[in-house]
């Protein structure tokens, strides 16, 4: 079947009481780990490409890479642009054939934020893809997002009637505790969602589908693992799965997932060197990588969002 959009899943996801995994795809062992990983779950999702995953690999060779995820598989794909600037991003990313686009301009002033968002939407639409648009901002670091923790902002609910209305967009991320990166907390916190501003945007848009960015748990066994071969992430701290279990089951329809992938490549990696130091040949520690990434994928798509046998 053809790339889709997601206008579909979300309304499946929405009805049915789960989220769609929306998972950042850099090179062909990250796309192979989580489409065969959705495919063996019958799960749909959302490959979706950073800023920085568009200067690494560049957007042809992403896209080339999706195409033969599509091929191989039997389930729905939706391509998504994420975070994207400004308006040129998204519409290369629509004319180069992504089925969905981020418009990331929550940093801005709300009218500027509605003018950019709606001039987005209006282009693609007109081209048959959906938009995603932020209010609210979230802290962290990845890629080109960096956000300092003082100037984070949780979504003001009273704001997001008059920014879907005027703008157009398809899904509207919220900004509701999650955060970018894998260094979310402070050691010791005790890691909240606030569901309560979830429920609150969902009784102003009913039906209407939510995003959550920032939303990777950061798995205890890959970041021992990293620890174990000489990595400094034991003070890395994510989203309690159970908590974005509960927002999935509401009107949460799509999750992003990144930081827990680095890790476990990373993890599969580190621990293939420490096993085999005298190996060169990237497809042996890859391949080690590449089974760490579709096992978390696994683990995300049955505990976390319930997508599985939803395709």
């Amino acid at each position: 079947m053809p790339l889709v959009t997601t206008t579909e899943m979300f309304k499946k996801a929405y009805d049915g009481g789960y989220a769609i995994g929306a998972f950042n795809v850099n090179n062909m062992e990250i796309v192979q780990a989580i489409t065969e990983a959705a495919n063996e779950l019958h799960s749909p999702i959302i490959l979706q490409a950073s800023a920085g995953a568009r200067k690494y690999a560049k957007q042809i060779y992403l896209m080339k890479l999706v195409e033969a995820a599509v091929e191989d598989t039997d389930i729905p794909i939706a391509m998504h642009l994420d975070h994207g600037a400004d308006f040129e991003i998204c519409k290369a990313c629509v004319d180069g054939g992504f089925s969905s686009v981020m418009i990331d301009a929550s940093s801005q002033s709300f009218e500027d934020n509605v003018a950019v968002s709606k001039k987005v939407a209006d282009y693609a639409h007109d081209k048959g893809a959906v938009v995603e648009a932020e209010l609210g901002t979230l802290a962290g670091v990845e890629d080109d997002v960096n956000v300092a923790d003082d100037k984070a902002m949780y979504t003001d609910p009273d704001q997001v009637e008059e920014f879907v209305k005027r703008t157009g967009v398809d899904s509207l991320a919220i900004a509701i505790g999650t955060s970018h990166g894998a260094y979310k907390f402070k050691p010791g916190t005790d890691p909240k969602l606030r569901l309560d501003i979830l429920a609150e945007v969902a009784k102003r848009l009913p039906g209407f589908p939510i995003v959550l960015h920032g939303s990777s748990s950061v798995p205890p066994k890959y970041v021992k693992i990293i620890n174990e071969h000489g990595g400094a992430l034991k003070d890395a701290i994510g989203i309690p799965e159970d908590q974005l279990r509960e927002a999935a089951k509401g009107a949460v329809c799509k999750i992003n997932i990144d930081s827990d992938l680095r890790l476990g490549m990373t993890a599969g990696i580190r621990e293939h060197f420490e096993a085999h130091p005298d190996h060169f040949d990237p497809r042996q520690y890859l391949t080690d990588g590449r089974a760490y990434v579709k096992e978390i994928v696994h683990n995300k798509i049955i505990n976390v969002l319930g997508s599985d046998n939803k395709a």
